[in-house]
């Protein structure tokens, strides 16, 4: 099994899953914690958008999507903490409209796009060496962000009222914490794709809440399932010659499902 690695292709998607586990470590974590998994989701489909523009101006579809997935992030929380509409109800809108927008620009844009089903369901085992830089760059930007603002982002997650009572400037820092989200999406992107990276989001965090209920060690903790299960469903994906990305997001939710039957049973 050990011989793949000799790959190159082997090796970065490895690499990609890595860095990409790092950043759903850290920010699952608190997208379980703070219940905001629907808007993640929303992001995350709403960037489809950017994908759209990248084809249409004929750049890199991931420098289309780094922009319109934090244009999105903003948009949603200004519009769900400020307007009168139903939290569920403003996402719901904007995720068809990122969508939506991201469908008609790739129709306009001339010739066909052999990439497309790439960003929809993920390509870790396309992913070159400049796709690596770029994770690392959005992993250190992430990394530095929470480190700076761990004690808000705690504030924010457990008691956002008392939070705003003692001064924390509580929408901003959740437009922050909306923006890394967007940011998170971008790296999951290239391994599960848009479609499923709400589950590479949201699955390791949940999964190292059963063991935990320290923030720090939950992170930490989900990190590795996602690294651990990013490595099993890419080996498992070259045996059977299946997708890697659906094959990774599956691996989690069976280990996931088997854990919570054993200690129902227990």
């Amino acid at each position: 099994m050990l011989e793949i690695l000799h790959y190159e292709i082997i090796r970065n998607a490895i690499i990609i899953g890595v860095l990409a586990s790092i950043a759903c470590g850290i920010i699952g974590v608190y997208v379980v914690v703070k219940r905001i998994v629907f808007i993640s989701g929303g992001i995350a489909h709403a960037s489809f958008g950017g994908v759209g523009l990248g084809y249409y101006l004929g750049i890199d579809p991931i420098l289309g999507v780094l922009p319109f997935s934090i244009v999105s992030a903003l948009s949603m929380g200004l519009v769900s903490r400020r307007s009168k509409l139903p939290e569920d109800t403003a996402i719901g809108i904007l995720w068809a409209m990122g969508m939506a927008i991201g469908i008609i620009l790739v129709n306009l844009t001339p010739g066909y796009a052999p990439d497309l089903m790439t960003y929809l369901f993920g390509s870790i085992l396309f992913v070159s060496n400049s796709d690596i830089i770029l994770m690392l760059i959005l992993d250190a930007i992430i990394i530095l962000i929470v480190l700076v603002f761990y004690k808000e982002f705690m504030a924010l997650c457990f008691d956002e009222e008392f939070a705003e009572v003692s001064g924390v400037p509580v929408e901003r820092l959740y437009l922050v914490l909306l923006c890394l989200i967007a940011l998170t999406v971008v790296v999951l992107m290239q391994v599960v794709g848009i479609i499923m990276v709400i589950a590479l989001l949201t699955i390791p965090a949940a999964f190292s809440r059963e063991f935990t209920n320290d923030i720090r060690k939950m992170m930490g903790i989900s990190m590795i399932f996602g690294a651990v299960f990013c490595i099993l469903g890419i080996s498992l994906s070259i045996v059977f010659f299946v997708p890697s990305g659906a094959t990774i997001i599956l691996c989690m939710a069976v280990f996931y499902c088997l854990y919570l039957g054993f200690n129902y049973i227990r």
